[in-house]
């Protein structure tokens, strides 16, 4: 089937039922070799509003039909893979749609099921695996590969041993290890980009927000917080002061980021908050619920705070207190993020 019969598809009114232009749409596609991003496009718009119409054969038919795409619809297939884990499963298991980060987000909000399909995957991250580990068995310990050269098998029994003995004094460490392993992972190849983050001035909120919250600088990421909101740097510090994500999480929500990036931002500021798989699913939901609107409200409310510190700092009529008020200047508390730079 030519590029030309799938753009058909979408114009075809013979049919007369969603099932049928689900399932011809999605084998005309795949049918391409390498289709264009228009074609992706035209096949999400096609078959997104469909979704909700067509029954659960045709979903896992689809599923399995992407599973093999090598240029599989990224919004198509994130919905089918948010499905139950009979109709995802061919997705967690193949497709090259779904990325470590996707893998990791629906891990947290379905829980065994999809860590079991996910498991399956050839080439699976290590650290994503350790993390399907933990939720399995939250005490066990990653298993060395036992045919590894007799040169390394002493160490690797002593570090297997001392690593067990670990886990009985501390229960769920094999969890807190995964988690580690897991922001190492999002580091990976990020250090140099973060070293040199105030020298890009044009880069985008979310980049200057995750690269200075990996640098584990909290002055650095507190300041590109209170510059992507526009409030106080005192405000932005008080946001992060204690062990709550609540109020980071209403800050990332109102600047409208995927749930995996406010969680990946989240993480690197709150490494110790996120122990175990149930942690992850909880702090997704909690995004994932929290409407923008009320997200932007809160963030009114600090920038009202900030205007409200800024009128008190103004500099009082007569000269003498002008003065005083100069002289203090640089004790203020109420100084912008952006006006230290």
């Amino acid at each position: 089937m030519s590029s030309s019969d799938f753009r058909q598809i979408a114009i075809r009114t013979e049919s007369g039922k969603a099932e049928r232009l689900f399932r011809a749409a999605v084998s005309a596609f795949c049918s391409l070799t390498r289709p264009s991003r228009r074609e992706i496009g035209q096949l999400e718009d096609l078959t997104l509003p469909l979704f909700d119409d067509v029954s659960v054969e045709s979903r896992r038919y689809v599923a399995a039909a992407l599973s093999e795409c090598e240029y599989a619809p990224a919004a198509l297939v994130r919905r089918l893979c948010e499905e139950p884990v009979d109709i995802a499963a061919p997705l967690l298991i193949r497709s090259r749609a779904v990325s470590d980060i996707d893998l990791i987000a629906l891990i947290g909000r379905h829980g065994l099921p999809h860590a079991r399909a996910i498991a399956r995957r050839k080439e699976l991250n290590p650290t994503i695996a350790d993390l399907i580990r933990a939720l399995e068995r939250p005490t066990l310990v990653r298993v060395r590969d036992r045919e590894a050269a007799p040169a390394q098998g002493l160490a690797v029994k002593t570090q297997a041993t001392a690593e067990s003995a670990e886990t009985q004094r501390t229960p769920g460490v094999a969890a807190e290890n995964a988690r580690r392993r897991l922001r190492s992972m999002m580091h990976t190849g990020d250090e140099a980009l973060a070293a040199k983050v105030d020298a890009f001035p044009g880069a985008d909120t979310y980049v200057k927000l995750r690269e200075t919250a990996l640098t584990g600088n909290a002055a650095f990421f507190q300041t590109a917080l209170a510059d992507a909101l526009d409030i106080d740097f005192s405000i932005a510090r008080s946001l992060i002061a204690n062990q709550n994500y609540a109020p980071l999480l209403a800050a990332l929500r109102s600047l409208d980021f995927s749930e995996d990036r406010a969680f990946l931002i989240t993480v690197a500021v709150y490494p110790g908050l996120f122990p175990h798989p149930q942690a992850i699913r909880t702090y997704l939901d909690r995004y994932r619920l929290l409407h923008r609107d009320a997200a932007l409200e809160t963030v009114r409310g600090w920038k009202a705070e900030t205007l409200s510190k800024a009128a008190r700092n103004v500099s009082p009529t007569n000269g003498d207190s002008r003065k005083d008020s100069n002289g203090d200047e640089a004790d203020a508390p109420g100084l912008r993020a952006s006006s230290r730079k």
